[in-house]
């Protein structure tokens, strides 16, 4: 590997390295307001899930994705993987 490829992959790994700690502050982010949400439910005893919002979040998420060159199936994954979570959260919130 020539000086010049290992500096490039340097400073491309380097963006990437700044992505992902964006990802995870957002996503710490979105679980405060998440949390705020959970508590709401429970203190109005509704339900931990909302399939319909969570139907309606995928598909925007799914435009959002096609809109950005992002594999759609990829986003929905994504989103599924943190909706699950959330979900675990509220219910814990319940008990």
């Amino acid at each position: 590997m020539t000086d010049a490829t290992k500096a490039e992959l340097e400073e491309i790994r380097a963006s990437i390295d700044n992505i992902d700690a964006v990802l995870i502050h957002a996503l710490a982010e979105r679980f405060k307001y998440t949390k705020r949400v959970g508590k709401l439910k429970a203190e109005h005893d509704l339900p931990p899930a909302d399939p319909e919002r969570e139907s309606r979040q995928i598909a925007r998420l799914r435009a959002l994705a096609i809109e950005a060159d992002l594999d759609p199936a990829f986003a929905e994954k994504f989103l599924t993987f943190i909706i699950d979570e959330v979900i675990r959260h509220h219910e814990a919130i319940r008990r």
